[in-house]
């Protein structure tokens, strides 16, 4: 057993920072949690997720959207997204969106809307 230290923030994309708080770098075998700072009118583009997702805001507002249908989120509130479902959000407010992510599943991989191929991170122990 051992306690984790909180990970250094890193950048995504343009507006939005990262940190990986467990995943199968950390030795998780069914879990991906990680934490992101959004700068307003930023977020993550439409994507799905081969396993469910639940995002949660913490601090700020996001519209978040399932397919077409749109729902804004604000602190204290979760969006459940199921697996293969595309989705995605954007920081609505005027102060920096606080959202903590759940994947089911150790790795991340996400697959960009119009793209074949997905993105993996956080995949291995270090």
């Amino acid at each position: 057993m051992q306690a984790l230290e909180l990970p250094a923030w890193e950048a995504w994309r343009p507006g939005v920072q990262s940190r990986m708080l467990v995943s199968a770098e950390n030795g998780a075998a069914q879990l991906c949690i990680f934490e992101q700072e959004v700068a307003p009118g930023t977020g993550a583009p439409t994507h799905s997720h081969p396993v469910e997702e639940v995002l949660t805001v913490r601090e700020g507002e996001a519209d978040m959207w399932i397919g077409t249908e749109h729902v804004t989120v604000t602190a204290g509130q979760s969006l459940l997204i199921p697996a293969g479902r595309l989705h995605g959000f954007r920081n609505s407010g005027t102060g920096t969106l606080h959202v903590l992510a759940v994947l089911a599943s150790p790795i991340f991989e996400a697959t960009p809307e119009g793209q074949a191929e997905p993105v993996r991170r956080w995949q291995k122990l270090k």
